[in-house]
């Protein structure tokens, strides 16, 4: 009857959502909330806790950082943001799934995801933001019928978001799973003058549904995330809930509000973070108005490194990748390497920090002891970062080794970074280079002494090499569903 009677559509869902969470049984004690942000497209460098020459002030997520533990080695499961969100939910490797996002849904149904495991513990899950992971049927949408394969078939109950990045038509919301409005109309192309053409307010032409404009997704996003906090907050029986607020921003195109133009010095770009990191800072407040904050734990990270060139960083004296080389989409660490701050009062002491080595993967098997079920088997390169967070002794690292990238071209061990090819593979040139006669055919770097990967060890250390090379031939070829 409550439902029936609320008209708005967003309180519709969300009521739904918290009736059926307040039918499940009481816990004897509860696990942690959990809220994981994404940014997208946020370079290491960015914020303020990771790069004290930043030229963006960044208070939010400083703060999250002063309240919790910073990761100053954790990486992206790729370079991208399709595969980079794979790991994340899935606790899989990308390069085990053909992430073949336009044609069809990647996460498949027997894979678990961090909302199913939670979910069975008795969470309220929900997301809101960028899905970025196909429907079944891809883009041959049929808006007449229910988008499925999304995040409401992979364990959420409630979704509000976009489906791919904003400058990727068509260009609708989805809440849960169906249309707002469907794509009708068309959009024309832009670009920002003065910026590359994937840089500044760049989108593509294509369709767009009545009454959709770029600028505002990022404060509807906000606006979701808020609104259901504090729905999660009023219910009458207090179970957990998992929000996943995957964010459209600062990847382009870059529209940053009035009220933060000339906010950064570093240009259009930097005014965008500056109110991404609002949007952060107003979740936060959120949960700190409703009480709920000593009892969340808050994961913050990006998908990827920025799209920022060396004529960037020298035009505005801002390094997007702080110390690190490269940008989104290399395999250089600029590329992978991500700021990563967990919150979680009471457990993780403030100011803290760690050089473990850890990637987006291990998320599912963290959360998973955290709250207390074995993490699901197809998380199978996952491993639980908890003891870090607790502050107690390793008896060796989280990991023998990471592969990361899709295509499996990185590996690492230790200090050491094998990339299986000459270039960055990605957006800064050269991408790729052909082997000289007698060169080195990839690149071996020391991270310990060189996290700007300046000298390729490739010849100097073959023992290594021959090392890496055999963890990669683990992955290589590798199956990838056989379809």
């Amino acid at each position: 009857m409550l439902i029936r009677r609320i008209r708005d559509p967003f309180l519709h869902a969300a009521a739904a959502l918290l009736l059926a969470a307040a039918g499940l049984p009481a816990q004897k004690t509860h696990p942690p909330n959990v809220v994981i942000i994404l940014a997208d497209d946020l370079g290491y460098g960015d914020p303020a806790f990771n790069n004290p020459e930043s030229k963006i002030p960044t208070p939010a997520m400083d703060r999250l950082a002063a309240e919790g533990m910073r990761f100053t080695d954790a990486h992206a499961a790729a370079a991208l943001c399709v595969p980079s969100r794979y790991g994340l939910l899935t606790g899989r490797y990308p390069l085990r799934s053909r992430l073949q996002w336009r044609r069809e849904a990647v996460v498949r149904p027997e894979e678990a995801t961090l909302a199913t495991m939670l979910k069975a513990r008795g969470y309220a899950t929900a997301m809101v933001g960028k899905w970025h992971l196909g429907f079944d049927g891809g883009e041959a949408y049929d808006f007449s019928k229910p988008l499925t394969g999304g995040p409401c078939d992979r364990g959420f109950d409630y979704y509000f978001g976009i489906p791919a990045s904003l400058d990727i038509p068509p260009y609708f919301y989805i809440r849960d799973r169906r249309p707002e409005e469907a794509p009708t109309e068309r959009i024309e192309a832009s670009n920002t003058p003065g910026w590359s053409p994937i840089q500044g307010a760049f989108w593509r032409a294509g369709a767009v549904a009545p009454g959709f404009h770029h600028r505002d997704v990022l404060p509807r996003l906000e606006q979701e995330a808020v609104r259901l906090i504090e729905l999660f907050a009023r219910r009458r029986v207090r179970s957990p809930f998992f929000l996943y607020v995957a964010l459209t921003a600062p990847h382009t195109p870059w529209l940053p509000l009035e009220d933060f133009r000339g906010k950064s010095h570093a240009g259009l770009y930097g005014d965008f973070v500056v109110q991404v990191d609002h949007t952060v800072g107003r979740i936060l407040e959120t949960l700190d108005r409703e009480r709920l904050a000593s009892e969340t734990l808050v994961i913050f990270t990006s998908d990827n490194g920025p799209v920022w060139y060396p004529a960037d960083v020298e035009r505005f004296h801002h390094s997007a990748a702080g110390p690190l080389r490269g940008m989104k989409a290399d395999s250089w660490e600029g590329g992978h390497r991500e700021p990563f701050v967990v919150r979680w009062p009471g457990r993780v002491a403030p100011g803290t920090e760690s050089n473990e080595l850890i990637a987006f993967t291990d998320i599912m098997a963290t959360l998973a002891e955290v709250v207390g079920v074995q993490a699901p088997e197809t998380a199978v390169d996952s491993r639980s970062f908890l003891p870090v967070l607790l502050g107690r002794r390793l008896g060796g690292p989280i990991h023998e080794h990471l592969i990361l990238k899709e295509n499996a071209a990185v590996v690492r061990q230790g200090r050491w970074k094998l990339i299986t090819h000459l270039g960055s593979g990605g957006f800064s040139r050269p991408r790729r280079i052909q082997p000289p006669p007698g060169g080195p055919e990839g690149q071996l770097y020391d991270l310990q002494t060189d996290v700007g990967e300046r000298h390729n060890l490739w010849q100097e250390r073959p023992e290594i090499v021959s090392r890496l090379m055999a963890i990669r031939a683990r992955y290589q070829p590798q199956s990838r569903r056989g379809r």
